[in-house]
């Protein structure tokens, strides 16, 4: 199944990037060619549930599983590099809805790019207020966990001799 592929973006200052996606993917365990896993193979590699894996498959977000004569799933290195990305994208609080409209994009071809990279630059912008909203967060937190370790250490040389 091709879901997911990655190209080089240019930059101004390295024109020969690795990859778009920042983080270095993760090492399948078995090379490609030898890369036949079960759905139980999956939720151990993944730490996703065999329910979130049907479900995703029955939503559309990963609907061409190969299956094996028995009728069995069998996920590929690709699939495994696909759902690390769609786990990426859950963290990023994107919809559901929007992670089938990417994998539907992949699916229809290279000419869905500009689609693809308008909602990845969506999400972007979302994750980059939430991390900002985080940041006042934390400094508030900071602020009180002072606050009161200064009240601790107040109250200690209040009552010292006690």
């Amino acid at each position: 199944m091709t879901v997911m592929q990655t190209t080089p973006a240019a930059t101004e200052h390295d024109p020969n990037p690795a990859d778009i996606c920042s983080a270095p993917p993760r090492r399948h365990p078995r090379p490609d060619g030898q890369d036949s896993y079960t759905i139980s193979e999956v939720v151990a590699f993944t730490g996703l549930t065999a329910h979130t894996l049907r479900w995703y498959e029955r939503i559309g977000l990963m609907p061409h599983i190969d299956r094996s004569h028995t009728g069995q799933r069998r996920y590929s290195n690709r699939d495994l590099g696909f759902l690390d990305f769609v786990t990426k994208l859950r963290l990023t609080g994107m919809p559901v809805a929007d992670m089938v409209r990417y994998a539907e994009l992949v699916r229809e071809g290279d000419h869905t790019f500009g689609e693809r990279q308008e909602l990845l630059e969506s999400t972007r912008r979302d994750v980059l207020t939430r991390i900002a909203e985080l940041r006042d967060t934390l400094a508030v937190l900071d602020r009180k966990i002072s606050f009161y370790a200064d009240g601790v250490r107040e109250y200690e040389r209040e009552h010292a001799g006690c």
